[in-house]
């Protein structure tokens, strides 16, 4: 069994996309956030790595797409919610969908924000810094549970 887990100001990043990947690291290293960045490729791995009672951080914020291979984005935020030890989780679905039934979902799934993608990169840099000050800086949560027995 690993030791205690930090709970420090990590993000995870759930984005198949490897150039809004690079994207959005970019635009925080623009902001000068420092925070790490956990990198899952896809929904299945993204949960994995949630629910790995091994994982040495617990994610402060999770940036969230909706269009996923394996587990589509939604489905990760319900799974997200239905757990205990994640409920509580801030979740901000980053996403290029302009679907509005996409917007209603996320919500209906309690995400606790929905932002689009801006197509201008410094739009998308001052995205990052808003995101950035607000959810790392700002805002304060109870963080993941550990598991009931």
């Amino acid at each position: 069994m690993g030791g205690p887990r930090r709970r420090g100001r990590a993000i995870l990043l759930v984005e198949d996309n490897a150039d809004d990947e690079a994207l959005t690291l970019r635009a925080f290293r623009k902001n000068n956030l420092t925070n790490e960045i956990i990198v899952k490729r896809d929904g299945a791995e993204a949960l994995a790595w949630l629910f790995d009672e091994e994982r040495e951080v617990d994610p402060q914020v999770v940036l969230l797409d909706l269009k996923l291979p394996k587990v589509d984005g939604l489905e990760v935020l319900r799974r997200i919610r239905a757990d205990s030890r994640t409920s509580l989780l801030p979740v901000v679905i980053l996403t290029s969908s302009s679907v509005e039934s996409d917007l209603v979902r996320g919500y209906e799934l309690r995400a606790n924000s929905y932002i689009r993608k801006p197509v201008d990169f410094q739009r998308f840099i001052d995205a990052a810094r808003e995101i950035g000050l607000y959810w790392l800086v700002m805002n304060e949560t109870p963080g993941v549970r550990p598991p009931t027995k």
